[in-house]
């Protein structure tokens, strides 16, 4: 293999890190405005019932997925060292793990159909088979160069790969394939990164079904599944309690509704925590400094994204047909109502970085416990009354998992529910008033086409907000510019 362990006695490790942080966050950039950019052209092509039937095989999908192995990724990682055979026994397990997982799938497919009362899913899930067969390819050559520090191959194989299944995907959307361009875009990005992952790492891919001595690394990887099957069923319990009852169409202005609505919360924060983490683990002798540096995240963070989601909100009609296409026109009700079940989802993720830091990695698994268990109870009332039903549950439960999240992952840290408040208030007081400027706004405005009424309606929302903020939050405003435009070294503030 071409390919060495960092050594973090070396000279050039701080270096190493510099490059590897570089490339992973700027290719991570580029890719995803790619997909974005594809994404939104691709719906506008196709139907919402292409997209409701895609989402109904996303279940399936995800369920198997967190049964695929990755976590044997993260132990090989993890290892002081790692020989070739152990690679070799990693790629044999892998293949045998995901080829079980694709006859799975391609066993369970008519049931699925049967399920959801839609034949073609079987047809969707037996092709999606092919997707577990690259995961071999992909995951162990990830590990050797997750443990080379190196980011920049990787970087380059994933942008080549976006822009193959980007390609796809217009060609798909294009030629009238509807519903199959969801499939087999993701299918060539795929193994294009699997084929490009294999070629620039050197890997060898010859498995090795001699499993002696491979009981620790199996077991690293197992210890994770507790967390992740209790995600995996609170992120998608919706999908398969809706999918049952709902037609394609219904289903799919849903599922891309909150698509739309996730995207700062699922791609934003996320890297953010991956920063938090070691921050908070480094002052984790001082709590009231981690509470402190924690209401601190909060407020800034939701002084960022709290505009975004009202401003959804309160523009989802414009916005959506600008976006999406008059077709998808009924999407916008969903929208609105997800919109404001953001903030608390925003909040309600950032503990799990604090809980871990603090070396309270159960209470992460007992938060994850928890919404396993609210958030399907809601989903099953909430599809009474309908597609609509799914996004108003979003907005009566997770209010409350953030509640009990705050009260499960704050207490360590000694965080009181009203300095959490005082934290999300300037941000959220702020846009509330700009959404009620907004509104104001669009009920005197006469009857104008969708682009040209959100041209207006965005700027006077962020100069409402702004103005709020000037009157309201100067204070906040300040932290915020000195935390983007930083002339000089910050001055240490005690808790």
């Amino acid at each position: 293999m071409g390919l060495q362990d960092a050594d973090a006695n070396d000279a050039g490790f701080g270096a190493r890190i510099r490059s590897a942080i570089f490339w992973r966050s700027g290719s991570q950039i580029v890719s995803q405005m790619m997909s974005w950019v594809v994404t939104l052209a691709v719906i506008r092509l196709l139907d919402p019932a292409d997209y409701g039937l895609f989402a109904m095989t996303q279940v399936i999908l995800n369920f198997a997925t967190f049964l695929n192995g990755y976590g044997l990724v993260s132990a090989l990682v993890q290892s002081d060292s790692v020989e070739p055979h152990r690679l070799r026994q990693a790629f044999g397990i892998m293949l045998l793990l995901n080829g079980a997982l694709a006859l799975l799938q391609l066993a369970i497919a008519p049931l699925a159909a049967d399920y959801y009362d839609q034949p073609m899913v079987a047809d969707l899930l037996r092709m999606q088979a092919l997707l577990y067969l690259s995961t071999p390819f992909i995951s162990i050559p990830e590990a050797i160069m997750g443990r080379a520090l190196d980011f920049k191959r990787p970087a380059l194989v994933n942008l080549i790969a976006a822009a193959a299944s980007a390609g796809v995907a217009l060609t798909g959307a294009l030629s009238g394939w509807g519903v199959w361009t969801l499939v087999f875009a993701p299918i060539a990005g795929f193994w294009v990164k699997a084929a490009g992952y294999v070629i620039v790492t050197g890997f060898r891919p010859i498995p090795s079904f001699d499993f002696r001595g491979t009981g620790a690394m199996v077991g690293y990887g197992a210890s994770l599944l507790g967390g992740q099957l209790f995600w995996i069923i609170q992120s998608q319990a919706d999908i398969f309690i809706g999918g049952r009852v709902l037609d394609p169409h219904a289903l799919g202005l849903y599922a891309e509704a909150l698509f739309l609505t996730q995207i700062f919360v699922s791609k934003f924060v996320p890297p953010l925590n991956d920063v938090a983490f070691p921050a908070y683990a480094r002052m984790q002798k001082d709590v009231s400094r981690v509470s402190w540096s924690f209401c601190k995240a909060v407020k800034l963070l939701l002084l960022l994204t709290c505009p975004i989601y009202l401003g959804m909100a309160v523009t989802a009609g414009p916005l959506v047909e600008t976006l999406f296409g008059a077709k998808w026109s009924a999407m916008a009700p969903f929208v609105t109502i997800l919109a404001l079940a953001m903030p608390f989802m925003t909040v309600q993720v950032m503990f799990a970085p604090v809980s871990n830091a603090l070396g309270r990695p159960g209470t992460t698994a007992r938060i994850a416990a928890v919404g396993a268990v609210l958030m399907p109870a809601a989903f099953l009332i909430g599809i009474q009354f309908g597609a609509i039903g799914l996004a108003w549950a979003w907005l009566a439960a997770f209010p409350l998992l953030t509640l009990v999240t705050a009260r499960l992952a704050g207490a360590p840290m000694g965080l009181r529910l009203a300095e959490l408040a005082l934290a999300a208030a300037p941000g959220l007081g702020c846009s509330v008033l700009m959404a009620g400027v907004v509104l104001a706004l669009d009920s005197l405005l006469p009857v104008l086409p969708a682009p040209l009424r959100l041209a207006i309606l965005v700027p006077a929302g962020g100069l409402a907000f702004l103005s709020a903020l000037l009157l309201c939050a100067r204070a906040t405003l300040a932290e915020l510019v000195a935390l983007v435009i930083r002339r000089k070294p910050p001055v240490q503030i005690a808790a």
